[in-house]
């Protein structure tokens, strides 16, 4: 057989066997925790392992210093260095680490380019801290004031960390029951053997055990939440306690995960290791942990700790957890709320706040692997003319290259991209082609010739250029921890360097886990090596991160700083917000991956990441019209909206099911168009705030605990409830609305009473969405080919009062693709509706009031939900005109309901400052 011949066998029985693994979920071909030594040592031990104290407590450079040593002196450990930050906004560090004076076997890892540097402007300098004698210690604990009443508290003896209330009741602690272990790097001695072998790999573990495990416990809390990504509900359930059999951790580990199950606590692609914790008493509370090696965390049961000794106040209930990492150091950040959208902003104010999409990413994505051709392209673009659907991006899979090395394409099937494009962009569309982490090892390839040759490829534990399979088979991956690599790698994105691309293509980044067909556990060995001799292991988390951030900063290289980029990531990390878009995976076209959907998008907002969706209608096997309809219903609220489909489904256009289903597939797309000055809106409130698009019920109404659990109805903003259907050939669903205030059905304008459990009837035409009383949300209902299409079109209000016959909202608007923002170029408007009167008001900053962005769009309605018809007029100020208050319909298009009093034609501009007055 010849050298090629060989190869080629040897990539087709890789692919096969990576098929059989990812269609069949064989579990078996990944790690549980019995099967991974620092887990299953982890969660042996008993409360009360810890022996550590905290000594020499002191305050150097604005930080609480202190060193850990062992209680007894004949224990073998090393002395660990603590440090205690405070920063503006309620936010304390903690930091521990090896004593670096001692000399250790090497620099343990901690994670750069995660933490924005503003936030390092924010620490408060301490000048001292303050002793209190805790219960019955016999050491005093060291206090500092975190601001607005609460304080952290350092416990010398048992070490301990918590934050509380001042002088009160806890809110936050680490270490309350004594699980805290740091296993030290060590030398290598001639009778230690390091080596972990699973389903032959073998890892070589040159510095030996190295994990860190702690407890954490949240305080006043009914519900912790977060952690993604993990096919589960919002509200995460205990995986250890009485009555929890066999139940594995939580696992935080990027893989590449075929047909991932629901209801499982298995990692996915991602990993965001933040944890919130929320109750009706106190509030909401969150913990976070910077590190990117594996990690395994435990929701504790009650009654887990029973026969502990452990003393605790007794008067708190709480929820406890149990972290566990194989690597890294502690870097941990304790938020203390005490609202919801407080600990987003404070997540996100570390992390960094959500990017501002260009406006044409938050419109309908179709793409599927693969669009054949240049004439496929052609035909699904016309097609969606033809039947009148908007879109405004068609996405390429891997098959379009040639031969899987990405930057190029195949000359039979794309011969001419650039006036692909081009014709596309006529239109006001975009295109979109993947660009995934493994490089073809081929020396006629220029991107792998130019990595070999300037050494930017990751490393075996040997020190050669890593060989692992993919897709185009024998691969290396770029090691992108490397500034000077990711630099490398951003300018082959430019115009010059991407052979037919053009400005309005932009990139998927697929695989970057990263996936490894042959590896074990189908990623890259924990012992390969990265730049600065760090371990696969210490950074596995954030390789997908560093890949995605390159992409994105190439993309901005390449519109010279002007252009907002668009990067789609299968693989997040905490951060991950910052550079663009994200979805759920490999899902399944089936009901309870559409259930499944909700909770996981719910999951990423709330740990910083709001610009996420699911592959609607599912990425595997052939939806029936039923689901696929009711997914692309609740896909339309999702904040990234993208159909794909597996090559080996049935082509799924939403033409292809009928006259019906087309009708009613086209009418939930243009639904999205409608609602898209909403949309962009409360991207811009992500942007600034950290509050997400796509919210769960309780962080409006984080009161009300009939919220606090439900995970099948969602608020898009503070205005939209959306209500999924979730089973086949439903002929009614439980909707609970919450707050005291009433509900406008959205097609409808019908009312319901809030704070009630309603059962409504559901038609096949559209699922369950409501306006909240006492909001006004913008629209434009005039529908184009595109958004791009739709700049200039007017607006339309739509007031929902409330029991006192008021409401608010606001609009967002700026060019929809540059960073002219960020110099103040939008407008921003906030609308009040009181005693009558409509009002337009400027909140953009600026003594002026006035915006460097300008927009001639004018208001073309004004719809009146809850406002009795009996008004004839209206009165237009500073124009002094008056106008008709007529019934109208909701909808210009298919409006079932009641007509409902509306304001045709006031044609007040949308930039300038205005008053309706009912007369």
């Amino acid at each position: 057989m010849s050298n090629s011949a060989f190869h080629f066998l040897l990539l087709f029985l890789t692919l096969f066997l990576h098929l059989t693994i990812v269609f069949s979920w064989k579990k078996e071909e990944f790690r549980n925790c019995n099967q991974t030594p620092f887990c299953k040592q982890a969660r042996s031990r008993k409360p009360g392992y810890c022996s550590l104290i905290a000594t020499d407590i002191s305050v150097v450079d604005g930080n609480v210093n202190a060193k850990l040593i062992p209680k007894t002196s004949d224990q073998d450990s090393n002395p660990l260095i603590l440090t205690l930050s405070v920063y503006q906004d309620g936010i304390l560090r903690l930091k521990i680490d090896e004593d670096p004076n001692l000399n250790p076997p090497k620099k343990r890892f901690e994670v750069p380019d995660v933490i924005v540097p503003e936030f390092e402007t924010k620490k408060l300098w301490l000048q001292r801290v303050s002793t209190e004698v805790i219960g019955g210690d016999s050491e005093p604990s060291s206090v500092v004031y975190l601001g607005d009443g609460f304080e952290g508290v350092i416990r010398a003896d048992p070490f301990e960390i918590f934050v509380r209330e001042k002088g009160g009741k806890r809110i936050l602690s680490l270490n309350s029951h004594g699980l805290f272990d740091f296993e030290q790097l060590r030398v290598k001695k001639e009778e230690d053997d390091w080596e972990e072998n699973f389903r032959g790999h073998t890892d070589t573990r040159p510095y030996g055990p190295q994990s860190i495990s702690f407890d954490v416990s949240f305080y006043e809390s009914e519900f912790v939440y977060g952690i993604p990504e993990h096919a589960t509900r919002l509200a995460l359930k205990p995986t250890r306690g009485p009555g929890i059999d066999h139940s594995e951790p939580y696992r935080l580990f990027n893989l590449d995960v075929f047909e991932y199950l629901h209801e499982s606590p298995f990692g996915l692609y991602g990993s965001v290791p933040f944890m919130l914790a929320h109750g009706k008493s106190r509030g909401t509370s969150g913990f976070f942990w910077l590190n990117a090696a594996e990690m395994q965390i435990d929701v504790l049961g009650a009654g887990w700790d029973a026969d502990s000794g452990i003393s605790l106040p007794s008067d708190q209930a709480r929820i406890d957890t149990l972290w566990m990492s194989e690597a890294g150091v502690v870097d941990a950040f304790f938020f203390i709320g005490p609202g919801p959208k407080d600990v987003a902003r404070q997540y996100t104010s570390v992390t960094g706040m959500p990017a501002m999409p260009q406006h044409f990413a938050v419109a309908y994505h179709q793409c599927r692997w693969n669009y054949r051709d240049e004439e496929d392209v052609e035909l699904v673009d016309s097609k969606f003319d033809e039947f009148d659907i908007p879109y405004d991006v068609l996405w390429l899979d891997i098959e379009h290259t040639d031969g899987k090395r990405y930057f190029t394409w195949d000359k039979v099937l794309f011969p001419n991209p650039e006036e692909m494009q081009k014709k596309l962009s006529a239109k006001g569309r975009h295109m979109v082609t993947i660009v995934d982490p493994h490089i073809k090892r081929d020396d006629s390839y220029y991107i792998h010739r130019e990595a070999t040759q300037k050494g930017y490829y990751v490393k075996d534990a040997k020190g050669n250029d890593y060989d692992g399979w993919c897709w185009p088979g024998s691969s290396s991956y770029l090691d992108m921890l490397s500034p000077e690599v990711r630099d490398w790698w951003g300018e082959k994105f430019s115009l010059q360097n991407y052979v037919g691309s053009t400005p309005s293509l932009y990139i998927w980044n697929d695989m970057n886990e990263p996936s490894v067909f042959n590896g074990p556990e189908v990623t890259m060995p924990r012992d390969a090596l990265h730049y600065g001799g760090v371990e696969h292991r210490e950074l596995h988390n954030a390789y997908g991160y560093y890949f995605h951030m390159a992409t994105s900063n190439g993309l901005v290289k390449r519109g010279n700083g002007q252009d907002r980029p668009f990067v789609l990531s299968r693989a997040i990390f905490p951060g991950t917000q910052r550079y663009g878009a994200v979805w759920t995976g490999d899902n399944t076209a089936d009901w309870d991956q559409l259930r499944a959907s909700v909770s996981m998008v719910l999951t990423l907002g709330l740990t910083g990441i709001s610009f996420s969706g699911a592959d609607v209608g599912g990425f595997f096997g052939n939806p029936e019209p039923e689901l696929l309809v009711r997914w692309y219903q609740l896909g339309a609220y999702y904040p990234f909206f993208r159909a794909h489909a597996h090559h080996d489904t049935k082509r799924r256009e939403p033409w292809l099911f009928g006259e019906r289903n087309t009708e009613i597939m086209k009418d939930a797309i243009r639904m999205r168009y409608i609602l898209l000055p909403y949309f962009y809106t409360l991207f811009r409130e992500a942007n600034t705030t950290g509050v997400p698009v796509m919210r769960p019920l309780w962080m409006e109404f984080p009161y009300d605990e009939a919220t606090f659990s439900n995970d099948e109805a969602f608020m898009v903003g503070k205005s939209l409830l959306v209500q999924g259907i979730f089973t086949e050939k439903a002929k009614s669903v439980n909707v609970y609305m919450p707050g005291e205030q009433a509900w406008y059905d959205l097609r409808t304008g019908i009312t319901y009473k809030g704070a009630s459990n309603h059962k409504l009837g559901v038609s096949e035409e559209s699922i369950p969405a409501f306006q909240r009383a006492g909001t006004i949300i913008p629209r434009k209902d005039r529908l184009r080919r595109s958004s791009t299409q739709m700049v200039n079109d007017p607006y339309t209000l739509v007031i929902a009062l409330n029991s006192s016959k008021s409401a608010e909202g606001e609009l967002y608007i700026d060019d929809g693709k540059s960073f002219e923002f960020e110099q103040g170029a939008y407008i921003h408007r906030r609308f009040v509706f009181s005693d009558g009167k409509l009002t337009s008001i400027n909140i953009a900053p600026g003594a002026s009031g006035k915006s460097q962005f300008l927009s001639n769009c004018i208001v073309e309605r004004i719809i009146l939900l809850g406002h009795s018809s009996g008004s004839k007029s209206a009165l237009i100020e500073p124009a002094n005109l008056k106008v008709d208050v007529e019934l109208g319909p909701l909808w210009l298009r298919g409006s079932k309901g009641p007509l409902v009093p509306t304001i045709r034609r006031p044609n007040v501009r949308i930039a300038d400052d205005w008053s309706v007055k009912i007369l």
